[in-house]
């Protein structure tokens, strides 16, 4: 198992009670949820946009749901799904796909649908394709203070 040095530092110093599960490796975070055998509904995925400024956006939802990006409001820019070259650039420490859905952690700004919100606990990949971060809601909210709850979900 590996977890990202950035989330695993961020999650240290913030105090955060959380369980690193293992699973089988996955592709994507629905798939992460099956392997693991967690409701999908609790599985953090992370989308990043950009305003093709150079800004960038992490929207956070169910991993069994899909963006609707016409529901993306943050400023005046318009978004974007973000190129494969971007992401490796911002998640450095993360594998190609295996994005920890803790945006303020790299310094993004953070959207994050109300579905998760109303969930006890939550599942988020650690930055590889084989472990997640489980917590409670509240200790997510620890490394996500400034994160705008608003609905994302097609």
């Amino acid at each position: 198992m590996h977890m990202a040095q950035t989330l695993e530092r961020s999650l240290r110093r913030a105090h955060c009670q959380f369980k690193l599960v293992e699973h089988m490796p996955s592709a994507t975070s629905l798939e992460s949820a099956r392997k693991a055998g967690i409701p999908a509904s609790r599985m953090a995925k992370s989308v990043i946009l950009d305003d093709r400024r150079g800004h960038y956006l992490m929207a956070v939802l169910p991993a069994n749901r899909q963006l609707d990006l016409n529901k993306v409001h943050k400023g005046t820019q318009r978004w974007q799904l973000s190129g494969e070259q971007a992401l490796a650039a911002l998640f450095k420490d993360c594998e190609r796909g295996a994005v920890p859905a803790l945006g303020e952690v790299y310094g993004l700004d953070m959207l994050i649908d109300p579905m998760l919100v109303r969930q006890q606990d939550i599942y988020l990949e650690a930055g590889d394709h084989e472990s997640l971060v489980h917590m409670p809601v509240d200790e997510f909210f620890k490394l996500a203070p400034n994160a705008e709850v608003c609905d994302l979900c097609a």
